[in-house]
């Protein structure tokens, strides 16, 4: 038995890998990350990717190895005591994938001390880099899957989700044309958060139910493997490589393997839990009944837990509808997810604010809701919602009145700043009836997480335009405490011999023990302003993807 038991929580996301390990309150005892492109330059990453011709998107599995072994050295210089950690679950970037070898088990399982982790590379692997969530080279599969299914709703119907240029299911198929050698000579496929548990574990480990739900693969309400999918997907070979029924969170893999306890002292005790993706670990560890929870990071999600009802939840194609990690499958969670979050914000930092956070917030503070009635929107990247747009697109706007498109040049620089803002979460703004239950109470609060979160004048802004308070945590790191307080989970099921819930182990915790405060209120002029705004937003959207579409092939 581990005496003053510490829980362990990973989160490799797009840039770094960081750790939060608490006590049994859950009070935070150390925080620390590794960041790719700072700490591992050898590998050549911007922003911890490597983008290629037609919107491949990839990561170097072995800086992830690289990446784990790095971030344990700095832990132990911090004084950690690995031994003392009594479970380990996290979370890692939705919809990536690693590709294992048929040697991979053979590998985990003669994992050498002496050695780094690196020694898993590259024999373990059938592909050296992983597909991410930035990838959009997968278009045509996506219409190949929707066609086979019988179209985007039948698809959502299913999966929740229609069929994305990075889900996995996409990726796999896409794969299996291009490269079909590699895939023949893949043993498993892992989510980049089923990947890191294999690791701790020395075997492959299953995938879990919230993380499977980006896939295109499970059923979101039994959370099982669709055989239909899997067929459409990677033929029937598939089911093999996916491993088995994907698993809940709190469950027990196992115990570490020996080159954990050899090489870092870790206890043999240590349990290994399943990981989930990055935002179904920060709705734990940050989201209660009637909060809704704006990630303000590289991307920008915004996440609603749906309680257990008497019918199955709609599906739209917009959206995404995820399996909770703790309570599935009688609830779940819908997600609104936009490629263009923090890389959009920061283009426009860059030219319209000198590449200063301190210009950026000043001209944010000097303008006003409406932004002298423009509304611009900014797609760098080709955008999730709406589907493919890319570019930037500003528009002078009237009630009632059809958008006019102006030039870029012909605005106020100093209205940019805002107005990327205000786009970004109008788009949620209008989409939040759709995706709330019929007869929902009204949402509580806002709790804003990410890099962004951190920027005040961001927080006020978004209180002001969704007409909510505006909470913070102690820990920016949402996903990492998330994994945290699934590892104390996994762990108080497993000695307490206590089948509880989730929510039932958190009850005593409340909002102090995450260190959570209010932090912005709306201003409710200003709340009444942005009320107003919806509408010219969706007419603005709407002539954005009458644009885009008028210049596809």
């Amino acid at each position: 038995m581990i005496e003053n038991p510490t829980f362990l929580g990973l989160d490799l996301s797009t840039q770094q890998l960081k750790a939060v390990l608490v006590q049994e309150d859950c009070s935070i005892v150390h925080e620390s990350a590794v960041r790719f492109e700072e700490d591992l330059p050898k590998y050549g990453t911007t922003k911890g990717a490597h983008k290629g011709p037609d919107g491949v998107v990839t990561s170097p599995v072995a800086m992830w190895l690289d990446a784990l072994d790095l971030l344990m050295e700095k832990m132990r210089k911090a004084g950690v005591d690995f031994a003392s950690i009594a479970a380990i679950s996290g979370a890692g970037q939705q919809h990536g994938s690693v590709y294992w070898s048929n040697a991979a088990e053979e590998c985990l399982q003669a994992l050498d001390a002496s050695k780094p982790l690196t020694q898993l590379a590259p024999a373990a692997f059938s592909l050296q880099t992983s597909p991410i969530w930035q990838d959009s080279s997968t278009t045509r599969e996506c219409r190949e899957i929707e066609e086979a299914i019988g179209g985007a709703q039948a698809l959502a119907d299913i999966s929740g989700s229609r069929a994305y240029e990075r889900f996995t299911g996409t990726q796999i198929k896409k794969l299996r044309r291009v490269n079909r050698a590699a895939y023949d000579s893949t043993s498993r496929v892992s989510l980049v958060s089923s990947w890191i548990p294999s690791i701790f574990l020395g075997t492959v480990a299953p995938i879990e139910i919230s993380d499977a739900s980006g896939m295109n693969l499970m059923d979101v309400i039994s959370c099982k493997w669709d055989d239909r999918l899997l067929e459409i997907c990677g033929g029937p070979e598939l089911r093999s490589k996916l491993g088995p029924e994907p698993v809940p969170g709190g469950t027990s893999l196992g115990t570490v393997c020996a080159w954990w306890v050899e090489r870092w002292g870790f206890s043999p005790e240590c349990i290994v839990a399943p990981f989930t993706g990055d935002n179904p670990a920060s709705v734990a560890a940050l989201s209660l009944p009637g909060d809704a929870l704006l990630s303000l990071g590289t991307s920008t999600t915004y996440l609603l837990s749906i309680p257990p009802a008497s019918e199955a939840p709609k599906r739209f194609t917009t959206s995404h509808l995820l399996s909770h990690p703790t309570t599935a499958p009688d609830a779940q969670i819908a997600m609104l997810c936009y490629k263009n979050g923090a890389l959009a914000r920061e283009q426009v930092r860059d030219r319209f604010a000198d590449a200063d956070w301190s210009k950026y917030n000043d001209a944010v503070e000097q303008t006003h809701p409406g932004s002298e009635k423009y509304m611009g929107l900014y797609f760098p990247l080709p955008e999730i919602i709406p589907p493919g747009v890319k570019g930037s697109f500003v528009y002078r706007t009237e009630m009632g009145k059809k958008p006019v498109k102006v030039e870029e040049k012909d605005v106020p620089t100093h209205l940019h700043p805002r107005m990327i803002l205000e786009s970004q979460f109008l788009s949620i703004r209008s989409r939040i009836a759709a995706i709330l239950p019929p007869n929902s109470p009204p949402l509580q609060r806002l709790v804003v997480t990410g890099g962004s979160s951190a920027n005040q004048t961001i927080r006020q802004l978004a209180a002001d335009l969704f007409d909510m308070k505006v909470y913070v945590s102690a820990t920016k790191e949402a996903a990492g405490m998330g994994g945290a307080l699934l590892a104390r989970y996994a762990w108080w099921r497993a000695t307490e011999d206590d089948m509880g819930t989730f929510e039932e182990m958190c009850a005593g915790l409340g909002s102090e023990a995450l260190g959570m405060k209010c932090v912005a209120e709306p201003n409710h002029a200003a709340a009444l302003e942005y009320a107003q705004l919806v509408e010219p937003y969706v007419a603005c959207e709407a002539e954005v993807v009458r644009e885009c579409n008028a210049h596809l092939p």
